[in-house]
């Protein structure tokens, strides 16, 4: 039994589904090339991350795929429905890179209130020559502890983001139509924790309240941050979004800086993935990564452990 993972898994999720009496093969075949290849190595199962397309005409155009994986969370690049209307199990792994996506969020907030983004950029070009000038330029930073976060979207990453505000010593509001109340627990490594309770705000007050702003939402229709949220904002917000390109309104983002509204932000994830905008790319004031939330070694290590785990039990 063949499994093909287009888009890579751990060693960990090798091992675990050799173990289970699978095949793993970790080949990247091109988009083109897919149906193809799936047919002709009779592969069960297609596991993805967020690069290879799994849409209707995949899902037809292959008879033996049981199964489908998505090594992340967001699963818009499957056609999830269709393909459970046709008897493929899709599984993703929600639990697995949340605490990575939210640590990530962090060194763009602290990359932030510090101008790493913009510093890094300079000093390897007139560090030797305005040292003293570039001092200067940076020194007027600003601590988060004691600001507010404000997080749109509180599931797992959102609550993992909070988690982390917590422990810096931040004030925490989040906005979620599908959650009115929740409990964030911080652990601590000596195994003591504090237990916090929360109440979901509206945007519309988390917008106005928030001193920096982190987006925690899948993929949408229209804008979760645009032209008119900008508005609301406090002037001087920062504001990072690790979720999902086209969520945050780019054009609106750059007018919001060209206004003085924000003071920088942090982008993972883009409208026109994988082809960023040249000016996001080169703007002074964007904190820039590309997709890379869930790619830490640990939780590159739980997805493939989860998919492992769920593939053998559906499977098996």
């Amino acid at each position: 039994m063949r499994i093909l993972a287009n888009d890579g898994i751990s060693q960990t999720g090798i091992t675990a589904l050799e173990k289970g009496g699978f095949e793993v093969i970790t080949v990247t075949v091109a988009q083109e090339q897919l149906v193809n290849y799936i047919n002709e190595n009779k592969i069960i199962a297609l596991l993805v991350r967020s690069a290879t397309k799994v849409r209707k005409d995949l899902i037809d155009a292959c008879p033996s795929l049981k199964l489908i994986g998505r090594g992340g969370v967001g699963m818009d690049n499957i056609d999830v429905s269709y393909a459970r209307e046709k008897g493929i199990h899709v599984i993703n792994t929600p639990a697995a890179s949340s605490e990575s996506v939210a640590e990530l969020v962090f060194a763009h907030l602290y990359g932030g209130v510090r101008f790493l983004y913009d510093a890094n950029r300079a000093m390897p070009l007139e560090g030797d020559s305005k040292f003293k000038d570039l001092k200067k330029t940076y020194a007027q930073g600003s601590e988060l502890r004691g600001k507010t976060l404000g997080i749109i979207g509180f599931g797992r990453i959102g609550q993992a983001t909070a988690r982390i505000a917590l422990g810096v010593g931040m004030k925490v509001v989040y906005s979620d139509p599908f959650m009115e109340k929740a409990t964030v627990e911080v652990a601590f490594f000596d195994g003591q924790s504090v237990t916090f309770d929360f109440e979901a705000t509206t945007k519309e007050t988390l917008l106005k309240s928030a001193d920096y702003i982190s987006i925690h939402v899948p993929a949408q229709k229209d804008y979760v941050i645009g032209k008119e949220e900008f508005t609301l904002m406090k002037d001087g917000v920062g504001i990072v979004n690790a979720a999902r390109g086209g969520v945050l309104d780019e054009v609106a983002l750059v007018q919001a800086f060209e206004a003085g509204k924000v003071a920088f932000a942090g982008l993972d994830v883009f409208e026109s993935e994988p082809k960023p905008e040249i000016r996001i790319l080169m703007h002074p004031q964007i904190s820039l990564t590309p997709h890379i939330g869930a790619a830490t070694m640990e939780a590159q290590d739980r997805i493939g452990a989860e998919l492992a785990s769920q593939i053998i039990n559906l499977i098996k």
